[in-house]
């Protein structure tokens, strides 16, 4: 205890730091607090919003502003998709390709496109979202009054959020976009876990204890999956420039055993609503539609989660494949004197990462899938729907992975301020140091 008060100490004794948490903490009550303000027009009395599949996932995380018909509804989500439109067409368009390799000018100029194209993606969204899904009865003014001031409220509250994002990112500690989703999804988990030990009852607070030990060791394991890394020695040859020898050195590139983080639960989320409505549309006339139909209408069911973890399987080679470049890889090491030893430079050397990425991906995407279906599990075995969630899935994944990066970020000024770090067996690896390749 004494050495974790000390530790918070060292924190606050940084004047930078502090003011960083200071500011992370502000932007992120600013965010809560419009995730509270209903948006003008609503009666939130007669809102009964019960959003499940993809929509369930969306109000988890924005913290309940979707259900709760908010001026922040629709969150940073619109700015997650257009970033991932942007790029995918980085991959695909020679224009955006090239954008990218300008530095810092392109980079500035792909923001600025990812911002325009957010607003229109935010637009589309508005519209459908208030047609869809507030009811009528609970509405107060016309319903076309209604949705063209809708419409300028969650574009306006969208943007606002992304601003928050980003002030988090200059002015804060971690990464905003990232920050705000999680603080979105623990903001349920109180709630969560209170809602379960009433269902328990006072005769089951031995099984409420089992199931916090059975969570513990649920986020610990998603630690690990974040974490590995299959490191490939590099061997540097020795230069001469100028009067000094340099290289010589061995580092090590760090292939993650989970390069596609949570996009392929989502990717494969998305697309779990197809064989409800396709066989939706021949339920009445063919018994095996109608099966099919109750078949997937809920995720607890087995054939909703073998599909699913096929899906993730599958979109995780898939991102993996677009997102980790062999080829770029071994030229990027050639061009630096590097050779991993035993192997030629060039297509070998590519070939090599190729295969020893393809073997660690298989079990990484089986793992992946494991923790997708684990709340599907968790509520079979008779937990509440809304404590489930947190077993596994994106949730689950999104705050591992941002509490270590954000962990790293302050181990980092503890350690340029020769202060001990936060772990007393070493230095915090977040997300962003294990996927760089010391040069």
């Amino acid at each position: 205890m004494n050495r974790l008060i000390t530790t918070f100490k060292n924190i606050f004794a940084i004047d930078e730091l502090r003011s960083r948490i200071l500011n992370t903490l502000l932007f992120i009550t600013a965010f809560r607090l419009g995730s509270a303000i209903v948006l003008p027009g609503v009666d939130p009395q007669k809102l009964n919003l019960n959003p499940q599949g993809l929509l369930g996932l969306l109000d988890t995380f924005l913290g309940g502003a979707f259900s709760k018909a908010s001026i922040f509804a629709l969150g940073i989500m619109p700015y997650i998709s257009a970033s991932i439109a942007i790029q995918l067409l980085t991959l695909a368009l020679p224009y955006f390709q090239k954008m990218q390799k300008e530095g810092e000018s392109g980079r500035k100029r792909l923001n600025q496109i990812t911002r325009v194209l957010t607003i229109g993606v935010t637009a589309v969204q508005a519209i459908t979202y208030v047609r869809t899904t507030i009811p009528q009865e609970a509405l107060l003014i016309d319903r076309g009054l209604f949705t063209i001031s809708s419409l300028f409220v969650l574009t306006a509250g969208t943007i606002f959020c992304m601003w928050l994002g980003e002030r988090i990112t200059d002015k804060g500690i971690g990464n905003g976009i990232s920050m705000i989703i999680m603080i979105g999804i623990v903001s349920r988990l109180p709630g969560a876990i209170i809602g379960e030990q009433q269902s328990r009852g006072s005769g089951g607070i031995l099984i409420f204890v089992l199931e916090i030990v059975a969570l513990y060791f649920v986020v610990m394991g998603a630690v690990v999956l974040t974490q590995a890394v299959r490191r490939i020695p590099i061997q540097y040859a020795k230069q001469v420039i100028g009067n000094k020898v340099v290289g010589g050195q061995r580092q090590y590139l760090p292939l993650k055993l989970n390069a596609a983080g949570v996009m392929p639960i989502i990717f494969a989320q998305a697309l779990m609503f197809i064989p409800t409505y396709v066989a939706g549309l021949f339920a009445e006339k063919s018994d095996f539609a109608a099966g099919v139909q109750n078949a997937f209408q809920s995720y607890t069911t087995w054939q909703y989660n073998v599909l699913f973890a096929l899906l993730i399987i599958i979109f995780t080679f898939f991102y993996t494949a677009i997102s980790v470049n062999p080829v770029q890889i071994a030229d990027d090491m050639k061009r630096s004197g590097g050779f991993i030893p035993g192997v030629k430079p060039g297509i070998q050397t590519s070939e090599y990462i190729g295969t020893v990425l393809d073997r660690i991906t298989l079990p990484g995407a089986v793992m992946l899938a494991i923790v997708a279906i684990l709340p599907a599990i968790a509520n079979l075995l008779g937990m509440t729907s809304g404590f489930a969630q947190f077993f596994g899935g994106t949730s689950l994944l999104i705050m591992v992975g941002v509490v270590l990066d954000t962990l790293q970020q302050v181990e980092s000024y503890l350690l340029m301020r020769r202060y001990e770090g936060l772990m007393k067996s070493g230095r915090v690896q977040g997300r962003t140091t294990s996927e760089t390749v010391a040069a």
